[in-house]
């Protein structure tokens, strides 16, 4: 019983490391039961619906439990979660692409985020959040990915850079080419009335 206590207080590094040891599908577990609803959320934000969301979710535990000894400590377990899970929703919104995602992906929250964080740029300040929802389904998977993971979750340059595998600057450029993008088709929705 002591035991089983001991284990739900390691820091998920710690349990990372466990199940990398010992292969323990238990504490792989408490593992999920502190993410899942994190990873669910994420892909909700990719999906057609809740039920592809939790398909998501399911595949993404069971490709973490595979490549969880490809954790190196690098950035804290969670970063390098969420980075996981958004390439894997990148990668299967990209497979999919003949399947137009017609839902709005993105949480009004995670849009006001966005608006709010964008380095108090002017151009951001002022989009609306119904517009932006709109508009992030225009730019790339991998572009909505870099500025959901700084502004969203606010990860700083450094965990970004860590958990993507490159440099500060290149992670610096992409987030500036994403914004760049965001505002330039956010003018062309607002200008043209763009239909999506």
């Amino acid at each position: 019983m002591t035991q089983e206590v001991s284990v739900h207080k390691l820091s998920d590094e710690e349990l990372v490391a466990e199940i990398v040891k010992t292969n323990d599908t238990l504490l792989f577990e408490i593992l999920y039961d502190r993410f899942s609803s994190m990873v669910y959320n994420k892909c909700y934000g990719f999906a057609n619906g809740k039920e592809e969301a939790k398909d998501l979710t399911q595949d993404i535990f069971l490709r973490v439990f595979v490549k969880l000894a490809s954790f190196k400590g690098k950035s804290k377990f969670s970063t390098w979660l969420y980075t996981f899970t958004y390439n894997h929703c990148v990668n299967y919104v990209t497979r999919n692409t003949a399947k137009k995602i017609e839902k709005q992906s993105v949480s009004s929250d995670s849009i006001e985020n966005i608006g709010e964080n964008i380095d108090s740029t002017e151009d951001f300040k002022s989009m609306k959040v119904k517009q932006l929802k709109k508009v992030m389904e225009l730019i790339s998977p991998e572009e909505k990915m870099i500025l959901l993971l700084k502004y969203q979750d606010n990860l700083s340059i450094k965990e970004l850079s860590d958990a993507l595998d490159i440099g500060e600057s290149a992670v610096k450029m992409r987030l500036k080419r994403a914004k760049h993008k965001l505002v330039q088709k956010y003018d062309n929705y607002m200008k043209n009335g763009e239909s999506i």
